[in-house]
Formats: structure tokens, sequence, C-alpha cells
């Protein structure tokens, strides 16, 4: 039986600029599918979270550009907690599956992977 697990993930991105935000997301995203085998087909949707320092591009086109066209995505600000980590991505992506919660291998790259060493890859 499918039911909606969460797969979470995180990076940073070198500058506020469109191209570096969108392959910083574009990288994140192809590593959650790779380290998953997601499915487009099977995402029921994707919310993304920049941080304040992040304005110049909506890490959503990332998805966008890999094709993602029918799924519902959604790109929001992260909590402004003095001392986080700055130009940081952010990714919860809902995701139809048979899987069991405790196989579902998360991602956080580069500069993130302090928020999450055991998941850092």
């Amino acid at each position: 039986m499918s039911v909606v697990r969460g797969i979470r993930g995180a990076t940073t991105v070198a500058a506020n600029e469109p191209s570096a935000i969108v392959a910083a997301t574009r990288e994140l995203l192809e590593t959650v599918v790779r380290m998953n085998g997601v499915a487009p087909a099977d995402i029921a949707s994707v919310t993304f979270t920049v941080t304040d320092d992040l304005d110049a591009a909506f890490p959503a086109r990332a998805a966008r550009d890999m094709g993602w066209t029918d799924v519902p995505l959604v790109c929001a600000r992260e909590i402004p907690v003095p001392g986080a980590l700055g130009r940081c991505v952010r990714v919860l992506v809902q995701w139809n599956t048979d899987r069991a919660q405790s196989d579902i291998r998360h991602a956080y790259l580069h500069g993130a992977r302090s928020l999450r060493p055991e998941w850092g890859l």
C-alpha cells in the first residue's frame, strides 16, 4: 500500500544569483531522486524554503527545468533565526511510496551538512 513519505534535503548556494540557486537546487533534487528512486509521477508535492539572503530566483525553477511540470511546487522563506546557516535552500519532497519511513534517504549537501551531519553527503 502506497503512503506519503517525506524526503528532506538542504544545500548551500555559492551566491545570490539565479544560475547559482537553480544549479544548487537541481543538484539537491537529482541527489534525492537518485538515492530514493523517485519518479516525478509519484511526487505528491514539493516545498522549498530559502534563507533571507537568497532572493534572485525561485528554487522551484530547477524542478520545472527537470520536467516536473505536473508536480505542485511552493517556495517560502525560512524563519530568520539569528546565527542560522546562510544561503541555504531546504526541500521537503512529499512522495507516494511503499517504502518504510526508515528506508527513506535524506540529502544534505555542501555547507548544509552541518544541519544534519548524519544525512550529509
